[in-house]
């Protein structure tokens, strides 16, 4: 039996899966949540074997719930749903440790079989997602990214040096590197430019 906390704002969805997962597998949902906070709290509470959250939730979304999970359970099994993976988003899962990405027009009794695929230690990424995520055309490198992100939520260089332990020198050539790349006048519009296209 594999114990599974649902986390999706969409109602009607959830309350759906919640009553269809079981149906198709050995699946005992614990509990529900309707948003990343929710999430959190459901997740650290009730323990379950698979956490399966939507991406795109008010509030703290999906990726915001999975980095605080991992911060007290860092093995947590988790499969992430979504509508439209945008370039870079797949990315920015792998690398929280999401072990599975399905798209929540997916059958039950495919998410069903995915769950326990993720339980028994597998990875999955469902190939209409992955062909999304191959599109991925972002030009800049993780430490430009870095950098970039920092700038989009307000520090200094000298605030990004101190964070990231590095030269103040050195933020400033990744942060040139990125206006390059960006064909932007300042690192402020570098930052806004790569949020817009879901880069950071």
């Amino acid at each position: 039996m594999t114990t599974v906390v649902l986390a999706d704002d969409e109602a009607l969805l959830r309350k759906a899966m919640a009553s269809l997962l079981p149906l198709e597998g050995e699946i005992t949902v614990l509990a529900e949540a309707e948003n990343g906070e929710e999430a959190v709290h459901a997740t650290l509470r009730h323990e379950p074997d698979v956490l399966v959250i939507d991406l795109e939730m008010p509030g703290v979304d999906g990726l915001g719930a999975v980095a605080e999970i991992r911060k007290t359970r860092p093995n947590q099994v988790i499969l992430m749903l979504t509508r439209h993976a945008k370039p870079g988003v797949l990315r920015k899962a792998l690398k929280l440790g999401v072990q599975g990405f399905v798209s929540k027009s997916a059958e039950p009794s495919h998410i069903t079989a995915v769950i326990t695929a993720l339980h028994g230690g597998k990875r999955w990424i469902d190939p209409d997602v992955s062909a999304l995520a191959v599109v991925d055309d972002c030009p800049l490198t993780d430490r430009e990214i870095d950098v970039l992100r920092a700038t989009g939520e307000g520090y200094s260089v000298a605030d990004i040096s101190s964070q990231l332990h590095l030269a103040q020198g050195t933020v400033r050539n990744y942060l040139s590197n990125a206006m390059q790349k960006t064909q932007t006048q300042s690192r402020h519009e570098a930052a806004r430019y790569a949020r817009e296209h879901d880069w950071l």
